[in-house]
């Protein structure tokens, strides 16, 4: 049972550090170098890596992180492991809601707006479009990474309490 727990405490030090630095990208990269393109170029790759993203090898990491994380914290209470079960319970708790909920309530909607709004070929009016939706995307991003960065950090602590726990001839 516990090299149950230790395999699904990696797997959720794996995901939500895969997840954390998916959005971190969007953050420190992906963003700056959109806004920083042409307006009309910006809007229509960020139309086609929002389709691409729906993909088999980021599935795992957005929709498993808070079950895994759930599942090690139930391994955890089991094997009598309170203070890692709550630490790890957390963890999914914030991905949840600040990643997840938060990127099908707001960033996922917004993309699906973009996608259905034609690219003008006035420069212009691109701009203006690419605008009001950057900014606030932007944002509610930023506020998604902050949540994952702390669903990792909890992970880790979560993998920190798992270490020190009292050696027994049944462990």
């Amino acid at each position: 049972m516990m090299s149950l727990l230790f395999i699904f405490a990696g797997l959720s030090l794996m995901l939500s550090g895969a997840i954390f630095g998916f959005f971190y990208a969007w953050v420190c990269s992906t963003m700056w170098g959109l806004d920083a393109a042409d307006p009309v170029v910006a809007m229509e790759a960020m139309k086609a890596m929002n389709a691409s993203v729906r993909n088999a090898v980021f599935a795992p990491a957005f929709f498993g992180t808070s079950p895994v994380l759930l599942l090690t914290a139930l391994l955890a209470f089991v094997k009598g492991l309170r203070g890692a079960a709550a630490v790890f319970a957390l963890a999914a708790c914030v991905y949840l809601v600040g990643g997840q909920v938060l990127t099908l309530s707001v960033n996922v909607p917004m993309n699906e707006a973009l996608a259905a709004a034609n690219t003008p070929a006035d420069r212009s009016e691109a701009a203006r479009i690419w605008q009001e939706y950057s900014q606030p995307w932007q944002f509610w991003n930023v506020v998604r990474t902050v949540a994952s960065g702390i669903c990792l950090l909890l992970t880790g602590w979560g993998l920190a309490l798992l270490a020190r726990r009292p050696r027994t001839a049944s462990a």
